[in-house]
């Protein structure tokens, strides 16, 4: 009986792998099945909600791809300004493994020696790492400005059928700044 039991969450655990392994042999992967499903192209558009309740209409991509044993995000994000002028910001950072479990580092500048290292927080510069959890690859960045006060972004993106459902927070000295949730269907 307990025998028959272990069998079938072995079956069940490989049945949850297989669709990375495959999409690993797919592109010659060398990262954790786990993450490689996260890999594609997203689109889709949310509305960002600030603290004082107004909303905003965002165009959002998102693009995950391998790199080494880690990966690469890509997002980018278009808004409408009140102008009528079209503003979009897009962000491009490679992660690698942290040596913890499922935590990964952000490499996004080479230090002396040509290794890949993370920004200094100190110094105005994000600071940034990624979590992945069962289905959810969480991005967090951590800004501090001249004055010490800090703000935090996090970045959850859920696998989901046909794409990815984004949550986005924005937290200034503890305090909400911005959310966004949208789905992102995968190109």
């Amino acid at each position: 009986m307990v025998l028959a039991g272990l069998v079938a969450m072995c079956v069940a655990c490989l049945l949850l792998l297989a669709p990375g392994q495959a999409l690993a042999q797919k592109y010659g992967a060398k990262a954790a099945p786990e993450l490689v499903r996260f890999f594609g192209t997203y689109t889709g558009s949310a509305q960002v909600t600030r603290a004082n309740g107004e909303v905003e209409d965002r165009d959002m991509q998102v693009e995950i791809r391998e790199a080494g044993e880690g990966f690469w995000v890509k997002w980018t994000t278009k808004r409408m300004k009140a102008d009528g002028q079209v503003s979009a910001k897009s962000y491009d950072i490679f992660f690698e493994p942290g040596g913890r479990g499922d935590l990964y580092s952000a490499a996004m500048r080479q230090n002396v020696f040509g290794h890949a290292v993370p920004l200094d927080p100190l110094k105005g510069e994000p600071y940034v790492w990624a979590r992945l959890d069962k289905d959810t690859l969480t991005v967090f960045s951590l800004f501090i400005d001249a004055n010490g006060d800090y703000e935090m972004q996090q970045y959850d993106r859920t696998l989901v059928e046909g794409g990815i459902d984004l949550h986005f927070s924005s937290h200034r000295n503890g305090f909400p700044r911005l959310e966004a949730r949208s789905f992102l269907a995968r190109d």
